[in-house]
């Protein structure tokens, strides 16, 4: 049956702020058991003010947080929980969690898509089928099959039906804000907000590590730490680096031949395309080499190390984090 995410929100929205209100009036009913208790009333104050009740309150968007509000780490806009949905689609796309199990389902080291299919309840229905390889690809436009935006949109699809994945997917993009179609504006995000917002949530601890080749963008992925094998470097060049490096060479191609009997504007624009793609051609050859280096290493991690030490090991091919 087909859903509106819309409608999920405001249902949401409904929940949280009742009980933000609910938890106040106990609070406050508690103030005044305990003035009389101690006969205090009217000498201490009963009222609980906005900022220190301590459960969810969400608003539309932060420029509708009352001055109240300010300190109460606990307040949330439209765009957090459109984030946390992203965050579980993603958490999907890996496996860790499924549409068709509640909990965790994949956080074993070195778990695979057949360890996920074991723990279905009908292995040749799933709903939603997490990424086979563990590598999700961040790229400026979908150049591979498991592009990270065609798989989120396919989560959109699956969670809330066909019917209604436009409406869901310009609720989305309208939440995070930014120009272009919702497709657009969701790829903007996911290269470059998402990482940044997934520290944030786990504390720069993150479990879904980012592979990135620098500010050009010529190529990112994200892979999860709890699926790691000591050959998924190796995969990560020979499946992904390397043919995103045959993109680049023949699109440069094209460009040049377009050039050649272009003129005025189209002439212009076609140069400043030319200029972008080689950028990204040239920073994803020196990345190649760093990913090379240590895919030949093969080197295995051990989770009980954590993420810090873990993630060191890969510092000069992840994202910083920050």
């Amino acid at each position: 049956m087909a859903t509106l995410i819309a409608d999920k929100y405001e249902a949401r929205k409904a929940e949280v702020n009742a009980r933000f209100e609910q938890l106040r009036a106990n609070e406050e009913e508690l103030n005044r058991i305990f003035a009389r208790i101690y006969n205090m009333e009217g000498e201490v104050p009963v009222e609980v003010e906005d900022k220190y009740v301590s459960v969810a309150r969400i608003f539309d968007t932060a420029e509708e947080i009352p001055e109240s509000y300010k300190g109460n780490r606990y307040v949330r806009t439209k765009r957090d929980e459109v984030v946390s949905l992203i965050s579980y689609a993603v958490g999907c796309m890996f496996g860790r969690y499924s549409l068709d199990v509640d909990g965790l389902v994949l956080a074993d080291a070195g778990a695979t898509a057949a360890d996920y299919l074991a723990r279905m309840p009908d292995p040749e229905h799933v709903t939603f089928m997490c990424d086979e390889d563990n590598v999700l690809p961040i790229t400026d436009d979908e150049y591979f099959g498991d592009d990270i935006v065609r798989y989120f949109v396919d989560f959109v699809r699956a969670a809330y039906g066909e019917e209604t994945l436009e409406d869901n997917l310009r609720f989305i993009a309208d939440a995070l804000g930014g120009k272009g179609s919702p497709r657009e504006v969701i790829r903007a995000y996911f290269l470059k907000e998402f990482y940044a917002d997934h520290c944030q949530t786990y504390k720069k601890r993150p479990i879904y590590w980012l592979f990135d080749s620098g500010k050009k963008c010529g190529f990112k992925c994200l892979v999860y730490m709890h699926r790691y094998r000591p050959d998924l470097i190796a995969r990560i060049r020979t499946d992904y680096v390397l043919p995103q490096q045959e993109r680049y060479r023949a699109r440069l191609g094209h460009i040049e031949d377009a050039e050649a009997i272009a003129e005025g504007r189209q002439k212009a624009a076609l140069a400043k395309e030319k200029k972008r793609v080689a950028d990204q051609a040239a920073e994803l050859a020196t990345y190649e080499e760093k990913v090379h280096h240590l895919a030949d290493q093969m080197i295995s991690i051990d989770l009980d190390d954590g993420v810090k030490v873990n993630y060191a090991k890969f510092a000069d091919v992840l994202a910083k984090i920050k």
